[in-house]
């Protein structure tokens, strides 16, 4: 068992905890059900898991990295994750560090023995993935994962190492991928600049699986710009990193406005950054029962507006996969046709659809030609029958040939 100091983040965390309060100890919630034996767990985590009430399958998997010195129960009860999982319906897989790990309970975001592909913490992950999948006929190309301080640098390395597992993330006070491999590193990137190119940046991700050809994940980066543990470098450069690996422009394609004080800068849909202005360390919550409002403040849980929902949006957790709203009383619904519908009917992955020229895809969405009917990820995972009713005219019809 392992027991890294993470000396250089201590000094800091602990100036921070003196103003915002020590993060609430263990045991978790009732609600909040630890999972032994999931699998191989050469990082030696512990497995909590938040399964809605009558969970079909089918439905999306969402992991949940804390912050240094919280647990698996402090990012359930104020993160809003759950309360999301109740109204789209998906299950929410919260990994939790040990002091014996690391003395701050930090994910090791900054060892190669845990961060990289098949290794330590990273395979211990892809293990509860896995056993989440298994115990609920989880739909295995709508699973993603999301984290704050170094949950969020463990974050964007997962995202590097098992792009053919997560197709999204959602970094929250984080780091870029495999920006450091030693805790002398680690404050360094915390604090500075890393004077890196986005060619740069990318090359650091597409190191931690070569060969691999696959979609890349969507990636939405929060940040704030009053935030002195991880600094607002870190949201640029994490931008950087995402945007070059995917292929666009740093410029972005679109601004807005949201609550909070928060600038969404959009780049093709393919990489967000949410900058949250005067908001320090943390993850940006809303506490309340509006359309958009989640979470619960808490040390290292700042009010403001909640990232949670607008991750889980930029995923497209409210739709189901065949497009449809989700919510808690209606489960995803699929489209059919007639029993014996004439016209050409194809079966094959979304990516294939689109380069065959019966789908297209938008914002790393797929949707039919002709009738525009959602089909969910473009991607090579998720498959769909397509029949052509008309000439260049496609609509759903699994199950049908």
């Amino acid at each position: 068992m392992r027991k890294l100091a993470f000396a250089g983040l201590a000094a800091i965390t602990a100036a921070v905890l003196t103003t915002v309060g020590v993060a609430s100890a263990d045991p978790p919630p009732s609600s909040l059900v630890q999972v032994s034996n999931f699998g191989a767990n050469p990082g030696a985590l512990a497995m909590y898991t938040y399964t809605p009430s009558g969970l079909e399958t089918g439905r999306p998997v969402v992991v949940a990295l804390h912050g240094c010195t919280q647990s698996a129960s402090d990012y359930y009860a104020h993160s809003g994750w759950p309360e999301l999982a109740d109204k789209w319906r998906f299950e929410v897989v919260f990994p939790q560090q040990s002091t014996a790990n690391n003395s701050l309970k930090c994910f090791n975001w900054f060892s190669t023995a845990d961060d990289t592909r098949g290794n330590g913490e990273a395979a211990s992950v892809k293990s509860m993935v896995d056993k989440a999948i298994a115990d609920h006929g989880s739909d295995r190309s709508r699973v993603y994962v999301t984290g704050l301080s170094a949950g969020g640098g463990m974050t964007a390395d997962l995202l590097a190492a098992y792009p053919d597992v997560f197709a999204g993330g959602g970094i929250n006070a984080g780091l870029p991928a495999q920006c450091a491999t030693s805790v002398t590193q680690a404050t360094n990137c915390q604090q500075n600049n890393q004077n890196l190119t986005p060619a740069q940046w990318a090359s650091k991700v597409k190191a931690q699986y070569p060969g691999y050809g696959g979609p890349w994940p969507r990636v939405a980066i929060w940040q704030g710009t009053g935030d002195y543990t991880v600094y607002p470098v870190n949201g640029t450069e994490l931008r950087d990193q995402w945007t070059a690996v995917h292929g666009v422009s740093q410029t972005p394609t679109s601004t807005q406005s949201l609550p909070g004080g928060t600038t969404l800068t959009n780049y093709a849909d393919k990489v967000q950054l949410y900058s949250i202005a005067g908001m320090g360390h943390g993850t940006a919550v809303d506490p309340g029962t509006g359309a958009t409002q989640c979470g619960s403040t808490g040390a290292y849980f700042l009010a403001g507006i909640c990232s949670s929902y607008y991750t889980g949006v930029f995923w497209g957790l409210d739709k189901a996969s065949g497009g449809t709203t989700t919510t808690a009383t209606t489960p995803p619904t699929t489209t059919t046709t007639s029993t014996q519908p004439s016209g050409t009917c194809v079966n094959a992955s979304n990516y294939a659809h689109t380069q065959a020229g019966r789908a297209h895809q938008s914002g790393g969405q797929t949707y039919a030609n002709g009738s525009d009917q959602a089909m969910g990820l473009w991607n090579t995972f998720t498959t769909h029958a397509l029949r052509e009713t008309s000439p260049g005219y496609w609509v759903l019809a699994d199950g049908q040939c």
